[in-house]
């Protein structure tokens, strides 16, 4: 067999011509509409985090902003509609986009505002996901929800929640001696134009919770966490977030739906302290140096271990998913 002449070019199978570059394709481009949260938690930060861990490209528009810390929510600034629509329309007329995260919109005329945009590209998925909005008054709450309802729902793919931010917004009247189930919080979003739920935090006995994703007929898929000791903040925009990632490829709901469970689980397990509130999701667990997990490394690659921790960390636990 001979040996081919370095020095002429190589056959090119893709069938370019010498000198020509070949560009990979670029990654899915996910828009993620969300506030400012300047603790990283969660919010537009928390999603550009999450999306390209999830190997995707995210395109941030910024909702509100949010005056908080690591612990709870003090305040937040809405912004104008229009401006919302500005900062979406302005990257939607350059890079073609594959599926939405929606968040917290910060108003009424920020989710009119947003839903604007959405309705112009139908074929998009979309996860909604509802954040527990308690810390807003009364007023601002109903309307809030009201809004979200009406102009969110009827262009959701899926839509996730904490069980009970769900049933409050989904099924305010509910008077049973029971929780709602998923299957029933599912009819009860269907009835306003969702297609599924992702309904989270299902308190199962033996400090299990439950994750669910469910239609109109019922269950479809799910997963059980053993109930952590710590309290997080940021899981729930990180899991919505993921899913969207995972749909902007193609992804089938309920495969994403798995998929999306099993890198918020290694992402709460890996979790991290940064300040004296709530723990963090570490969405780049993957990235961690070899050796124990979550311990520094040396010059030499090698784990070390210091004297004293270097944060309050979560308590080490092993696998927990169990179905």
């Amino acid at each position: 067999m001979s040996r081919q002449d370095p020095t002429s070019p190589t056959p090119d199978p893709t069938g370019a011509q010498p000198g020509e570059e070949q560009e990979s394709p670029p990654p899915a481009c996910v828009m993620s509409f969300n506030a400012s949260d300047p603790s990283g938690a969660g919010g537009s930060a928390g999603d550009v985090a999450t999306i390209a861990a999830m190997g995707a490209h995210a395109l941030p528009v910024v909702t509100a902003i949010v005056m908080r810390d690591t612990a709870e929510v003090f305040d937040h600034q809405t912004l104008d509609g229009d401006c919302i629509v500005e900062q979406a329309r302005s990257i939607l007329e350059d890079v073609p986009v594959a599926a939405w995260k929606v968040g917290f919109l910060g108003s009424a005329e920020g989710i009119s505002s947003v839903a604007e945009v959405l309705s112009d590209y139908p074929d998009v998925p979309l996860v909604a996901y509802l954040p527990s909005i308690a810390w807003l008054d009364e007023e601002q709450q109903q309307s809030y929800l009201d809004a979200f309802r009406e102009l969110v729902l009827p262009q959701t793919l899926v839509l996730v929640g904490n069980h009970k931010t769900l049933s409050d917004c989904l099924l305010p009247d509910w008077d049973a001696d029971r929780p709602a189930s998923p299957r029933e919080l599912a009819v009860a979003a269907h009835q306003h134009g969702a297609a599924h739920v992702l309904v989270t935090g299902i308190s199962l006995p033996n400090q299990y919770l439950d994750n669910v994703l469910a239609g109109p007929q019922g269950p479809i898929t799910g997963e059980k966490f053993e109930r952590f000791e710590a309290s997080f903040v940021g899981a729930g925009d990180t899991l919505s977030a993921a899913l969207a990632a995972l749909l902007s490829v193609g992804s089938e709901p309920h495969d994403a739906v798995g998929e999306a469970l099993a890198f918020l689980d290694q992402a709460l397990e890996s979790g991290f302290r940064p300040g004296m509130g709530n723990v963090i999701p570490d969405r780049f667990f993957w990235a961690l140096p070899p050796g124990e997990e979550g311990a520094e490394a040396g010059p030499d690659g090698q784990p070390v271990t210091p004297d004293e921790p270097l944060i309050d960390e979560p308590p080490t636990r092993g696998p927990r998913r169990i179905h």
